[in-house]
C-alpha cells in the first residue's frame, strides 16, 4: 500500500490531503479539537483520538517538521505556505560571529525573553477562568477576563517579533521548534478565548484551554531541549 494511501498518516488524522495548505491544516485541527473533546462532546470523547489529532498537528503544523515527514512518505517538491527559519538562514549580521557568539546571543535576546513572556501568558490562565466561573455574565468579571485576553495577545504580538528577529543557530534547532509550535497553538488559543467573551459558547472556552495545555507542552519541550543542550 502506498503511504499516501495509508489510513494510519497525519493526513489523514487530521482528515486533509497531503497537498493542503497550512491554514487548511490549522482549520482542520480546530474542527476535531472542537469535536473530540471531552468537555464538548462526551459520546465522542476519546482520549486516545484527542493524542493522534494533537500529534498530527504537532508535526504538520509546523513547516519545518512538515517537510521532514513528507519526505519520509516520498512526496517530493511540496512547498509549506508558512515558513519558518529553524535550521538555516544567516543574516549579514550573524553571519560574521562563531557558533558559540551566535549561540549566546540568540539566547538572550530570543529564548530568555520569549520565555518570559509565556510564563506571564501560560501561568494565569487557571487562576483568570477560577475567577471568571464564579459568574460569566457578572460584567465585572467578564472585563477582568478580557483585559487578561488582551494583555495575552499584547505579550503574544512582542514574542512572534523576537522569534522572527534573529535566525536561530542550527544547535538550538529542536528548541526553536517547539517555541515555533507553542506559539502558533497558543495564537490559536487566544482567538478562542476571545471568541468566548463575544458569544459565551462553552465550547470556545475547552478549546482555548486545551490549547493552553499544548503550548504549556511544547514550552516545556523547549525548556527540556535546552537543558539538554547545556549539558
Amino acid at each position: 500500500m502506498s503511504l499516501l494511501t495509508d489510513r494510519n498518516t497525519h493526513y489523514h488524522t487530521l482528515g486533509v490531503t497531503h497537498q493542503a495548505a497550512q491554514s487548511e491544516i490549522k482549520r482542520a485541527y480546530r474542527r476535531l479539537v472542537k469535536q473530540f473533546h471531552p468537555d464538548c462532546n462526551r459520546d465522542l470523547a476519546s482520549h486516545d483520538r484527542i493524542s493522534a489529532i494533537n500529534v498530527a498537528y504537532e508535526v504538520l503544523g509546523n513547516p519545518q517538521a512538515r517537510a521532514t515527514y513528507d519526505r519520509s512518505l516520498g512526496i517530493a517538491n511540496l512547498k509549506a505556505s508558512d515558513g519558518v527559519n529553524v535550521t538555516n538562514g544567516r543574516s549579514a549580521r550573524s553571519s560574521s560571529l562563531d557558533e558559540e557568539r551566535k549561540l549566546d546571543l540568540w539566547i538572550r535576546q530570543v529564548y530568555t525573553p520569549i520565555s518570559d513572556l509565556l510564563e506571564e501568558i501560560l501561568g494565569a490562565i487557571d487562576e483568570q477562568i477560577d475567577d471568571l466561573s464564579a459568574d460569566p455574565y457578572d460584567d465585572e468579571l467578564m472585563g477582568n477576563f478580557q483585559d487578561y485576553i488582551d494583555e495575552c495577545r499584547g505579550s503574544f504580538t512582542k514574542a512572534q517579533i523576537l522569534f522572527r528577529a534573529m535566525p536561530n543557530p542550527v544547535s538550538v534547532a529542536s528548541v526553536a521548534t517547539h517555541l515555533y509550535h507553542c506559539l502558533s497553538v497558543l495564537g490559536d488559543g487566544i482567538e478562542e478565548l476571545n471568541y468566548f467573551t463575544l458569544n459565551f459558547d462553552d465550547r470556545h472556552l475547552h478549546t482555548g484551554q486545551e490549547m493552553w495545555r499544548i503550548a504549556e507542552e511544547m514550552r516545556s519541550y523547549a525548556q527540556t531541549a535546552m537543558h539538554n543542550l547545556s549539558r
